[in-house]
């Protein structure tokens, strides 16, 4: 079994899905896993950059035959939005509230794809080393901000490669 991460997309033509096949040749898994610097211009522009790239991505996986699809999202998408406190979502919104807005449409386009998928949702991320020590919630009454290190993050996304544990979940994964 392969993984395949695809980086530079903010380089691409997003209409140009034929630029995804050769990658897609021979994958039977993609862990999509995209960010945005920060900067003013995502407090105060809006971004489609989440939906255009996943919507090029699925269609191609689609077209290539690739069942699964692993996609990173964050604690604040889809229904998990709100559960982090009143402090955490009201700056939340005002700092990444337009990101976000897009995250939500980017899980919508997962979810209504005919591929096998998983959401995963992380809560806030560090630097920190693996402990697997983190949990993966898929009950909201328990979800609720917290850290979690990327190498954590890590070793849940490539767990989700053979596991269906969470197939079609949305899992948010907390320390």
């Amino acid at each position: 079994m392969l993984a395949l991460r695809i980086s530079g997309l903010p380089r691409l033509r997003f209409k140009r899905r034929a630029k995804f096949r050769p990658a897609l040749t021979g994958i039977d898994v993609v862990i999509q896993s995209l960010g945005v610097s920060v900067g003013p211009e995502i407090i105060l522009k809006p971004t489609r950059f989440f939906s255009k790239a996943t919507r090029v991505l699925v269609t191609a996986m689609e077209e290539a035959q690739v069942k699964r699809l692993i996609c990173v999202t964050g604690f604040g998408a889809g229904n998990s939005r709100g559960h982090g406190g009143f402090l955490y979502c009201a700056a939340f919104q005002l700092l990444l509230g337009r990101v976000y807005d897009d995250k939500d449409v980017q899980e919508r386009i997962v979810r209504r794809s005919k591929l096998d998928w998983v959401i995963v949702r992380p809560v806030i991320l560090t630097d920190g080393p693996r402990t697997n020590a983190y949990r993966a919630l898929v009950d909201p009454r328990r979800w609720t901000c917290g850290f979690i290190s990327r190498a954590d993050v890590a070793d849940f996304l490539i767990k989700q490669i053979d596991d269906d544990a969470f197939l079609y979940k949305t899992p948010v994964l907390m320390s």
